[in-house]
């Protein structure tokens, strides 16, 4: 039994060194080569056998194991049907809904408001206008609205002026909901540019964006029936 434990390990500490190794090969190979990939973070084997994701904060490459050829794209595993680099990426950005600053938004509660999501909304969308006329027909929630002005020259004046109004829910109902005009207004706005960076690094690059209290992420405007069907489905897997 001793020397089946020994031989174990030794054959875990000999891959775990072949690994080293074949990270030190394809990381010279690309920071030699390509010097905008200084900064790698990660090189690690996929299950494409030969291939590896070479990583730099949230973007995603692919090499060989001599680091000769770099890919951009996406690997996709067929036999199970599922978009790996996507699926990576949306962990690598992922937003822990207890850590959003949510100071830097503003409330909207329905009903007993216990079911809840955040949004990241410009005022300027489209989709976010339709996908809030959804949202009326969703009840005993609460939505923490991040203003993401992202769209248009004037999305930033048009979130300045709902960000600093007396009552912030109202104007953003009549603009999104009723296509009326706020009023000019200001104050410090210091949360909308946080809100910017926030989603700078989390990769938020389109409105709206919904995130669920279990983590979950939906880019684009989806039905309140859709809401629904995830809402429930944070609730059953507390």
């Amino acid at each position: 039994m001793k020397l089946v434990t020994t031989l174990l390990a030794g054959a875990a500490f000999a891959m775990g060194t072949s690994a080293f190794a074949q990270e030190a090969v394809i990381r010279k190979a690309l920071t030699e080569r390509i010097p905008q990939l200084q900064n790698i973070e990660e090189i690690s084997a996929t299950p494409m056998k030969g291939l590896y994701e070479v990583r730099m904060g949230t973007d995603v490459f692919y090499t060989d194991a001599a680091g000769n050829y770099l890919i951009q794209g996406e690997l996709i595993d067929t036999k199970a049907r599922r978009n790996l680099t996507e699926d990576r990426i949306n962990k690598l950005t992922a937003v822990s809904f207890d850590a959003l600053p949510l100071a830097d938004a503003f409330t909207i509660v329905r009903g007993n408001g216990k079911r809840k999501i955040a949004v990241f909304e410009d005022p300027n969308c489209g989709y976010c206008k339709r996908f809030e006329k959804d949202l009326q027909n969703v009840d005993n929630i609460t939505v923490y609205m991040f203003l993401y002005p992202i769209l248009s020259p004037d999305s930033a004046e048009k979130s300045r002026n709902i960000w600093c109004a007396k009552d912030r829910v109202k104007e953003w109902e009549d603009h999104m909901l009723r296509e009326k005009v706020t009023p000019a207004a200001s104050c410090d706005t210091a949360a909308i540019q946080r809100n910017l960076a926030l989603g700078r690094k989390h990769k938020i690059t389109g409105t709206p964006t919904i995130i669920f209290q279990d983590g979950t992420r939906v880019p684009g405007a989806i039905s309140a029936q859709e809401v629904e069907k995830r809402l429930a489905t944070v609730i059953s897997s507390k």
